[in-house]
């Protein structure tokens, strides 16, 4: 009997950020796929974010066990998101994906400042053969450009990336795959403006597309977000022209998939090797300090005060919902410290007026600011909280009218000058437009890097005289019932 079509089934996975609750569900899922297609007829790949150290087991493992995991489960290839390329060191990531991971590092726009080359763990693209059909990969991932440069990163146009290679590529292919950790609008864009993709699978902006977006001749799928889900595409080739006939596509809830033994096995184990890191002691606390995202707080005096000292600037400022359960006591553990502070974010030094300082304090006393409900950009927290600061002093009436509630506001011994601009140390993540707005307008930015939070806040909690001063007041209150009480 002549073969009328020729099938080829991929399933991809995307931003799971170490659920690692959901992982024996998704191979058991993956596994099933694989077997009701064929070995020889399925291409299983990961889009990026697999990786997300707010997770005790990839923090204490350093993503050692995310990486076991992708080889257990059997991928073919990845790409690395931001989770990655940020969070873990140059030197984390060879071992991890140099070292000890078996399948293939598809990531095209990454390569080394020093040399200008990709590392040695990645490629730029890559050709699979199933069951004759020949399946081009191009990886590549949103390019935090002042960041990666930081690590030693020179990160390359996207766009211009993948229309080289797949121009090189198109030819040598049956079917051509761009493995995107860019987010749904370049997602769309490339599929408008680059020629000869017949699939983007994407990433990055966690989006769920249960049917595929058909954009000039290009399929987009993404499987949303935190393992949640496993995507199925099924595509059909004549098997003379090996063109493809059709494009089918949808989801698979992880719910709906048995627990792999094996996989709960492999996270337990590498769940206890985690822990053994994460319960050394990394400072004793000789009296407890508070935690409040709605005031101040002794904790939240000690992180501005280390993000003002680590920047050397005269103000320090972050959101009081960086920091997530409290007090802080006596032996104080690495795991404790991960789940007071386990956003990976990174101190950042700008220069802010006067006036726009006044507007994110006055913000920040609102109850619309201090309950806002943030996710992404490194934030792990709940809500955004409000404004703790070091370096100043402000005198404020709680009771007041909203964003006239202040009544003066000291930088060292002298009054805020509104159009006077100051050098502050804060976060990374008011730079993205989140949160204090008029702070993601601050100039001459300078990013620290590879330090989050929680390393400037460990510094500072074994500095006594910072300790000490953690208890002096920034914020004074002026209303009757603070004065009479």
């Amino acid at each position: 009997m002549t073969e009328t079509t020729v099938r080829l089934r991929v399933l991809h996975t995307n931003d799971i950020h170490s659920h690692f609750e959901h992982m024996p569900s998704i191979a058991s899922i993956i596994r099933g796929q694989r077997a009701e297609a064929g070995e020889d007829h399925t291409v299983t790949l990961d889009i990026g974010d697999h990786i997300d150290r707010v997770h005790p087991v990839s923090e204490g493992t350093q993503g050692r066990a995310n990486v076991a995991v992708l080889n257990a489960v059997g991928y073919d290839a990845v790409t690395l998101g931001n989770n990655e390329g940020l969070t873990l060191q140059p030197d984390i990531l060879s071992e991890r994906y140099g070292e000890e991971a078996v399948f293939k590092v598809v990531l095209a726009n990454m390569p080394e400042m020093a040399t200008g080359a990709l590392p040695g763990w990645a490629v730029p693209y890559h050709i699979l053969v199933k069951s004759g059909i020949r399946v081009g990969l191009i990886g590549v991932t949103a390019p935090f450009t002042e960041f990666y440069n930081l690590l030693g990163w020179d990160m390359q146009d996207a766009f211009d990336t993948v229309r080289r290679l797949s121009s090189e590529l198109r030819p040598r292919v049956d079917v051509l795959i761009v493995l995107s950790h860019l987010g749904i609008r370049s997602d769309e864009r490339m599929a408008a403006e680059i020629d000869g993709i017949d699939l983007i699978l994407g990433g990055h902006t966690h989006h769920l597309i249960e049917e595929p977006l058909r954009i000039s001749g290009t399929a987009v799928c993404a499987a949303g977000k935190f393992g949640q889900y496993v995507g199925v595409v099924d595509l059909e080739l004549d098997p003379a022209s090996r063109q493809i006939r059709t494009v089918e596509s949808r989801v698979l809830a992880a719910v709906t998939g048995e627990e792999a033994p094996d996989i709960a096995a492999l996270i337990a184990s590498y769940s206890e090797q985690a822990g053994l890191v994460l319960d050394r002691e990394v400072v004793r606390l000789e009296r407890p300090l508070t935690v409040d995202w709605y005031g101040e707080s002794q904790l939240g005096n000690v992180l501005a005060a280390g993000l003002r000292r680590r920047t050397g600037a005269e103000i320090g400022l972050v959101n009081a919902g960086q920091l997530l359960g409290g007090p802080l006591q006596g032996s104080v553990t690495a795991g404790r410290l991960l789940q007071l502070c386990p956003s990976p974010i990174n101190p950042c030094r700008m220069k802010l007026t006067g006036a726009q300082l006044l507007q994110a304090l006055e913000e920040s006393l609102l109850p619309e600011f201090m309950d806002k409900p943030l996710y992404g950009f490194g934030f792990r927290g709940k809500v955004l909280g409000t404004l703790c600061v070091d370096g100043m002093s402000i005198s404020y009436d709680p009771q007041g009218e909203p964003m006239a509630k202040i009544h003066s506001v000291y930088v060292g011994t002298q009054p805020l000058e509104p159009a006077r601009s100051y050098v502050v140390g804060t976060i990374d993540m008011f730079t993205f437009g989140i949160g204090y707005l008029s702070i993601s307008q601050g100039t001459e930015r300078q990013f620290f890097l590879p330090e989050f939070l929680r390393d400037v806040l460990l510094e500072q909690l074994h500095d006594k005289v910072v300790l000490q001063e953690s208890s002096r007041l920034r914020w004074i209150r002026t209303d009757a019932r603070r004065s009479t009480s």
